[in-house]
């Protein structure tokens, strides 16, 4: 097994002294390189992973490092200072299966190389400069899980998003615009957390949401979403976290809703809502529920009567209006849920993908 002189001196700055240790021909023995047997050769041992987390290592490019590694099945640097462009020829390491180049400097469009590793099961390429699209075809790619947020994505969410197969998707703190595609429904049995936030989304909500009977985190808060809030919303079983705060929705709060089991956390702040209902009440005086600016006179922190009635006199529609009232599953009357809701306060991995340091 050969040394990496080449690669090691493409560092161009290394505050804790890690090159220090690849020295010689035994690579294995470098710190953030792991060997393992190869899948085509059990007998042999060969560089698998390499782990650079919070190493702090600057390099201009990659180019030259890990595409002269053909056995590497894992990258991982989140918290470094490598920039550049990510090369094509990562495509050609048959093994690679995750890719964690989060919290960067690579800019540039976003690296298509991938698009070439169908066994790719983890993407991360949060907190960095990349702009313009996102390829429709990484939606097709047997990813688990997708980190595309803190970039500077500039487009219309691809209508074959719920193509993708990925638990976990986070798409939040870029400039990505239009309306939540409605095969987003399609995600019915896989998708687990999903980070709409901070960006320039309009439109009204799907009522396919209400197909996502595996997902306990959605957050669309901040966009310029409208219309009202469907009642499929309340088929979300196992939802814990709905944040749909920073928009531009109004209507009454659906009570199938605020009669789900889970919920930990619902933020439907800063909207135009006109109304909620004693199961409702009930979640904002245990703290689940947060209503506060809304037009929703009678209760505490409102807008004022002046900013409702300017909103509301401009004309707002929603395409298929019968929809929203339709609930796509079987539920018995919110007035059953009598019993205390079991809810709980679990750790969020689309959550934890918003802060810049820490590796998932």
């Amino acid at each position: 097994m050969q040394s990496t002189e080449e690669e090691k001196n493409t560092i161009t700055s290394d505050p804790f002294n890690i090159t220090s240790t690849w020295i010689g021909s035994d690579i294995c023995k470098y710190k953030g390189f792991y060997c393992g047997h190869p899948p085509d050769n059990l007998t042999a041992i060969a560089l698998a992973s390499i782990d650079f987390n919070g190493f702090e290592l600057a390099a201009p490019t990659l180019d030259g490092f890990i595409d002269q590694l053909p056995d590497l099945s894992l990258f991982h640097a989140n918290s470094n200072k490598f920039s550049g462009t990510i090369s094509p020829r990562l495509a050609q390491l048959p093994y690679l299966y995750e890719l964690d180049i989060s919290n960067n400097k690579f800019s540039g469009t976003f690296p298509v190389a991938i698009l070439g590793k169908n066994d790719l099961s983890f993407l991360d390429i949060r907190f960095n400069f990349f702009t313009g699209s996102v390829p429709p075809q990484v939606f097709m790619q047997t990813l688990d899980v997708l980190f595309l947020n803190n970039n500077n994505f500039m487009q219309k969410l691809p209508q074959n998003l719920g193509s993708t197969p990925a638990l976990y998707l986070t798409f939040a703190n870029n400039k990505f615009t239009g309306s939540i595609p409605r095969s987003i429904g399609k995600l019915s049995s896989t998708l687990i957390e999903v980070l709409f936030l901070n960006n320039l989304l309009t439109g009204c909500l799907p009522y396919e949401l209400g197909f996502l009977r595996e997902a306990r985190v959605f957050d669309a808060s901040n966009n310029r979403l409208t219309g009202p809030l469907p009642c499929s919303l309340g088929c979300l079983e196992k939802i814990e976290r709905l944040n749909l705060s920073g928009n531009l929705l109004y209507g009454q709060v659906p009570e199938v809703l605020c009669a789900l089991d889970n919920l930990v956390n619902l933020s439907l702040s800063n909207n135009y809502f006109t109304g909620v209902g004693p199961l409702c009440r009930k979640l904002i005086k245990n703290g689940v529920l947060d209503v506060n600016r809304n037009c929703i006179h009678y209760l505490p922190d409102q807008r004022s009567t002046h900013e409702c009635a300017l909103f509301f006199l401009q004309p707002r529609f929603c395409f298929y209006p019968s929809w929203y009232n339709f609930i796509p599953c079987s539920k018995v009357s919110p007035w059953s849920h009598l019993h205390a809701p079991s809810r709980t306060n679990s750790s969020s991995v689309a959550y934890n993908a918003l802060v810049r340091n820490r590796s998932l």
